[in-house]
């Protein structure tokens, strides 16, 4: 288990960190749990989660294995962009109040231009979803976003 807080490992803030864990990650992989709890975001009127929030929660899973490399290198958590998905698949429609979901990321690719391809596995009692998330943390993010602003035309 992981003992760093989830606000300094993650670029979100408040409500938006929906992930409550991380048990363990190493070089190739991280694995994160939640308990879906009612009245966030995302939920349903009954408390529930639909199960489309499960490609958010690879991403911050995928997020949370950054910022613990980071931490664990000494350096600083960086923004990282969700490009896409492919293959999202998922055996309901909804992830009910009260359910311990477990989240599985695993690298299978990253270059040295920060793009990164993670195969995800989200599962929970009678749950299974799966996808691939490309991701792109490019280095030094804060100037990438500088360089962005400044060359859009209003």
């Amino acid at each position: 288990m992981i003992n760093w807080p989830l606000a300094e490992l993650l670029p979100h803030a408040g409500d938006m960190i929906l992930i409550d864990q991380v048990l363990a990650f190493d070089e190739e992989q991280i694995r994160t749990r939640l308990t879906v709890k009612p009245g966030g975001l995302f939920n349903r009127a009954d408390g529930s989660l639909p199960a489309w929030v499960g490609v958010e929660l690879m991403a911050q899973s995928v997020a949370a294995y950054a910022g613990c490399r980071a931490r664990q290198n000494g350096e600083a958590v960086e923004l990282g962009f969700l490009l896409g998905t492919r293959k999202f698949e998922c055996n309901v429609e909804h992830f009910p109040a009260g359910t311990e979901l477990t989240i599985h990321g695993l690298r299978s690719l990253e270059d040295d231009n920060g793009m990164g391809v993670f195969e995800c596995h989200l599962t929970g009692d009678g749950i299974q979803a799966s996808a691939r998330l490309n991701v792109f943390r490019p280095p030094q993010a804060a100037n990438y976003l500088a360089e962005s602003k400044d060359t859009r035309h209003d």
